[in-house]
């Protein structure tokens, strides 16, 4: 199973780390992956100067926002579901 961890964060909260969550939900939702993904909350990454930052399985993943997250998802994810 693939984890995403998302920092929520005070400086990625405020960079719109909400948003992020629930695009990533849709992403899983849309392609069939909830078995496969989970999606977990961390309240820092230490890398607030990358936010709103995640990590896959312990990779970085920085500078998600709401108009590159499916993209990045699917770079990520799809190729190796």
């Amino acid at each position: 199973m693939k984890v995403i961890t998302l920092c929520v964060g005070s400086s990625c909260y405020l960079r719109g780390a909400h948003k992020i969550a629930e695009a990533i939900e849709q992403f899983i939702v849309s392609h069939g992956l909830a078995a496969q993904v989970e999606l977990q909350g961390h309240f820092c990454l230490n890398r607030c100067l990358e936010g709103v930052a995640a990590d896959l399985d312990g990779h970085p993943l920085p500078r998600l926002t709401p108009a590159n997250v499916a993209g990045i998802m699917a770079a990520h994810i799809l190729k190796e579901a």
